[in-house]
């Protein structure tokens, strides 16, 4: 019975082993085959979006560097239109005040009239106390002590030095016209780039004028004269201390003809002038005639001289139907030095016998010609 039993045991041990091993699966050749691929599929997936991934990164990385080459570029633009504006504006304003049009017509027509003006030695001191023998001091003239000679050195040397202030005061307003129309180019034809590339230019062209300016201002002005030459003898001077004389340039306005108030009858014209800052003390001058004879050969003009301590000047004796030129000038003096100009004006006289009655009823006196 016992072993009766084992076997039914054996048996129901060997049917569940075999129930057990039938459970298990019977993987062949091409079931591995399959899931190696499927694996390989799942594999190739993870791979794949990693991939796709790392792609996008990539893009991210390289769009986020092109903003920020994108902002900085705005910026650099930015920062560049804005110092083209503030460097426009710096030529602009010096256009407008230190060099605008109006200003050098002003130093033009002062120029202009510096050219007309009479150029004088001014000596300081005017006056020296010299003591004589007794020690008693009188009050001497600083002309009365200086040697002719050397005066005449020192207006050369005040002569010399007039012209060459006058040529470079028009020099100078060449070149500050010049640097105007150069500068105002650079404003109103050059875009950004360009107007930014010649920024060092442009900044050594306006220090350039302001110094040319300066200069213009300081020569409109007539300065001292050095020299080296002692006007005064020391013999002279006897018991005086050496002098300590200061010699500089000044100017006299130029005498100018009025149109409105001068005019010629038949026998006789009136004369009158002016200075342009309307000297109240009139100094003497030299109103010169001259008789237009036309370029004749056969007739002979005469002229004549007259100093005038006066501001009008009436002319008889004259020529009826005849053009007479009269010039009028100032007078030279001890320390006269140099004029480049004077006022002339031509005056025909008239030939109706009727003026001739009315102008003689009221003819004023004056200089009478010969």
């Amino acid at each position: 019975m016992r072993r009766h039993g084992n076997r039914r045991g054996l048996q129901g041990c060997v049917r569940l082993g075999r129930a057990r091993r039938q459970v298990k699966p019977r993987w062949g050749r091409g079931r591995w085959t399959e899931l190696r691929r499927g694996l390989t599929r799942r594999v190739g997936a993870r791979r794949g979006w990693h991939l796709s991934f790392g792609i996008m990164a990539v893009t991210l990385n390289e769009f986020e560097t092109s903003s920020e080459s994108t902002v900085r570029s705005e910026e650099q633009a930015s920062a560049s239109w804005e110092r083209y504006l503030e460097g426009r504006s710096l030529v602009l304003q010096f256009l407008h005040y230190d060099l605008s049009f109006d200003y050098l017509q002003h130093h033009q027509s002062k120029v202009e009239l510096l050219k007309k003006c009479y150029f004088y030695l001014e000596i300081e001191p005017k006056c020296v106390n010299m003591r004589d023998e007794n020690h008693v001091a009188h009050c001497t003239s600083i002309l009365q002590l200086i040697d002719p000679c050397q005066l005449q050195r020192v207006k050369q040397v005040g002569k010399n030095q007039t012209k060459i202030q006058l040529s470079l005061l028009t020099e100078l307003l060449e070149l500050l016209e010049q640097g105007r129309e150069e500068l105002s180019s650079y404003v109103e034809t050059c875009d950004a780039t360009t107007f930014l590339s010649q920024w060092d230019l442009i900044m050594q062209r306006l220090s350039k004028l302001s110094e040319l300016m300066e200069t213009l201002l300081s020569l409109e002005e007539p300065g001292q004269l050095y020299v080296k030459h002692h006007l005064v003898s020391r013999v002279d001077l006897r018991n005086t201390e050496l002098l300590n004389i200061r010699i500089s340039l000044r100017t006299k306005m130029p005498l100018i003809f009025d149109r409105n108030e001068s005019f010629a009858h038949k026998d006789w014209a009136k004369l009158k002038w002016f200075t342009e800052n309307q000297e109240s003390y009139l100094e003497p001058c030299e109103l010169h005639m001259k008789l237009l004879t036309n370029g004749s050969q056969t007739e002979r003009g005469y002229g004549m001289v007259r100093t005038v301590t006066s501001d009008t000047c009436v002319v008889h004796n004259l020529q009826p139907g005849r053009s007479y030129k009269f010039t009028v000038r100032r007078s030279d003096a001890h320390v006269f030095v140099f004029e480049n100009w004077h006022d002339s004006m031509i005056l025909k006289t008239k030939t109706n016998a009727v003026e001739q009655a009315d102008s003689s009823a009221c003819a004023p006196e004056g200089w009478g010609g010969t």
